[in-house]
């Protein structure tokens, strides 16, 4: 599924006669780390105005939500602001979060600019500044550290293997996946912003078991686990793959199985259907590349090889169809990879990345989307990729926007796969906030004892694109009412 826009355009603010750079830097006394820092930054005036920005880092337990305060000791008056809330009354300045942004873990930071105005040409820099009331930028006293969470990784999800076209736990019971994605892992992260779009702790992770889901599918971005330069460091290499391990342990630990999912990966792509136009993961891409996709999962799967309750699901959503007009040559990019037609970049086949988990040791469960936003299935059993682990699951995605999306559809193309492999619906949804189509979705999965996950548990409008809730407490839009209140009818 593509995602609301979540980058922040910003606007001329006018002609600038002069431009600057002034930075007020953190200093901290020896001792305590300081509970919060803040970086006011000036980047550029003119006469009457200046662009301005805030760069605060949490040293604290980590927040769901923040509110930085501070006051203006020179007259100057927000007029513009972005990546937070902006208020002013008299000299009081509130910046608060915005609700893709509002969690901030312990050591992570969150940046947000503005424009104002200066009257008189002078900019006198604030004195202090406050972290949901805490005062940043000062030494803290030692306090004992906070209880550990999340809870041991071994949890009390079942460890997963395919027998036939089920998927069972390790005493040879069936388990179908039925839940709802966690959005926020594939594009915050390369955005700049933080790792997850809302908190992802115990209580928010709980939610979701309140809906009386048995499962959570997690999308990742490529740049970030590997920790790629273009990522800041304090969101991608190990402090990514380290809330990527704490987030699938929660998941675990409330009897959830994890999927972990390539969302955004590498490769320059500006054909037919193009999500954008950059090199970066930024997007999501008609297939992996060469570059770095074999290697993320080679990383991902030696993490996780010793946990056999997380599932991996190879890549979003394919459509080398749109670069080609063969549906053969489409098929054999998809399975083989290489030199495929219409896309510049080398393509890694789900049979490379299938090669590169279980080169590294692990036997998990792995789902292979098909082509046409993983919505076309329609030869996946002709050109799956061999899976020596015998482990290996078709994808599905359906919205009511998709071309298969009807009862005729899925009897001709589903049902066949359905009848040699486990098929798992890795995401389903509609863009009509309300819940109809999915309702269909799900009878016709129930009555074959198939899998199938909700798009998305996120707070986004449900208008811009399909969300399950309106609060991370579990509070459901009328379209995430539906899945609700049916998944908890299947395990009252």
């Amino acid at each position: 599924m593509r995602h609301p826009p979540r980058s922040v355009l910003l606007a001329a603010a006018g002609a600038v006669a002069l431009v600057v750079s002034a930075v007020v830097p953190v200093v901290a006394a020896q001792g305590a780390t300081p509970a919060c820092t803040v970086e006011y930054s000036v980047t550029g005036q003119w006469d009457n105005g200046f662009q301005g920005s805030v760069k605060v880092t949490n040293n604290q337990a980590a927040l769901s939500g923040w509110k930085l305060t501070f006051d203006f000791p020179g007259g100057q008056k927000v007029t513009q602001g972005w990546n937070a809330k902006w208020a002013q009354s008299g000299t009081a300045v509130t910046a608060a979060n915005e609700s893709w942004n509002g969690a901030l873990g312990t050591g992570a930071s969150v940046s947000a600019g503005f424009l104002a105005s200066r009257p008189g040409g002078g900019n006198a820099v604030p004195a202090a500044f406050k972290l949901n009331g805490t005062t940043c930028n000062v030494d803290s006293e030692p306090t004992d550290p906070p209880p550990t969470d999340p809870p041991p990784a071994d949890g009390t999800a079942p460890a997963l293997h395919v027998a036939g076209t089920k998927l069972v736990d390790a005493s040879g019971r069936t388990r179908r996946l039925l839940g709802v994605n966690r959005s926020g892992g594939e594009f915050m992260c390369v955005q700049g912003y933080g790792i997850w779009d809302g908190p992802v702790d115990d209580a928010a992770i709980r939610a979701i078991a309140g809906w009386k889901a048995t499962a959570v599918r997690i999308p990742l971005n490529e740049e970030c686990w590997l920790g790629l330069s273009d990522i800041k460091p304090e969101y991608g290499g190990t402090n990514y793959i380290n809330a990527v391990k704490d987030l699938v342990a929660r998941v675990e630990a409330h009897g959830m199985t994890p999927i972990l999912e390539m969302h955004w990966s590498y490769g320059q792509y500006t054909g037919n259907s193009a999500g954008c136009s950059d090199v970066h993961a930024t997007c999501q891409k008609p297939m992996p590349d060469m570059s770095y996709a074999p290697s993320f999962w080679a990383s991902v799967a030696g993490i996780f090889k010793d946990d056999p309750a997380a599932v991996f699901d190879l890549f979003n959503e394919p459509y080398p169809d749109r670069a080609t007009s063969s549906a053969t040559d489409a098929w054999k990019c998809w399975r083989d990879g290489g030199t495929c037609p219409g896309i510049p970049y080398e393509v890694a086949g789900m049979q490379d990345l299938v090669d590169s988990i279980r080169g590294a040791g692990a036997k998990n469960v792995v789902m292979a989307g098909g082509l046409a936003y993983s919505n076309d299935l329609g030869q996946w059993l002709t050109y799956r990729p061999t899976d020596p682990a015998g482990n290996l699951a078709a994808a599905y995605h359906v919205y009511n926007f998709n071309t298969c999306s009807s009862e005729s559809c899925w009897n001709s193309t589903l049902a066949p796969v359905a009848a040699q492999v486990p098929l798992v619906a890795g995401e389903v949804g509609e863009n009509a906030c309300a819940h109809g189509f999915t309702d269909q979705v799900m009878k016709w999965f129930d009555d074959r004892g198939l899998s199938y996950l909700g798009w998305t548990w996120n707070t986004w409008d449900c208008s811009s694109g399909p969300s399950l809730i309106s609060s991370y407490d579990g509070t459901p839009t009328a379209y995430g009412a539906g899945l609700r209140d049916h998944l908890r009818a299947l395990n009252p």
